[in-house]
């Protein structure tokens, strides 16, 4: 007897073998489109060469921003260089995929797991906030010496001096609203 598929047609039947293809066809596309869709753009900084992702916007209003996630500012702030003033960024070789936001520096944030009890502490406004940080919190350690720089599709940009090993920092910045 042929395989089938909970109680359907038998696998070997026409119809079923193109339903099936269409459906691997899908899944295979849209696996495609799922990832991140790397700039054809790389930049070169002092501490070497890094290459974003067009992050597509929401609306039909706004263009696509080129992303530079975890970019170094500062080499690691671990062992001897604990407690001190930040020194430049550590050379990598190639280009660096910058497409993963840094660790997030180590911090305590209050317990919003029981709803009840965190509502007893806090403003529900403030519960909700935390609630969508829990997850970017969720990947910490102390080396988290890193921007998010954000490239407008226009060109323009917004000059910073930010360190003295990263000069000038061509991109739009992401403020997060105050707790």
């Amino acid at each position: 007897m042929p395989p089938r598929l909970s109680g359907g047609p038998p696998l070997t039947s026409p119809t079923s073998l193109a339903s099936l293809l269409t459906l691997v066809v899908l899944l295979a596309v849209s696996a495609v489109h799922c990832g991140p869709r790397y700039s054809s753009r790389i930049v070169e900084i002092q501490s070497g060469a890094i290459r974003g992702i067009i992050l597509e916007l929401n609306s039909r209003h706004l263009e696509p921003v080129e992303v530079f996630r975890g970019v170094p500012y500062a080499a690691p702030p671990v062992g001897p260089l604990r407690f001190r003033p930040p020194q430049p960024p550590i050379r990598w070789p190639g280009t660096r995929l910058a497409d993963t936001f840094g660790p997030a520096c180590p911090q305590k944030y209050p317990d919003v797991t029981n709803k009840t009890a965190a509502l007893q502490q806090m403003p529900k406004g403030r519960y909700q906030y935390l609630k969508k940080l829990v997850p970017l919190l969720a990947n910490q350690s102390e080396d988290c010496l890193f921007l998010n720089i954000y490239v407008p599709g226009s060109g323009k940009y917004i000059d910073y001096g930010i360190h003295k090993t990263l000069m000038r920092v061509y991109s739009t910045v992401q403020d997060l609203p105050p707790l």
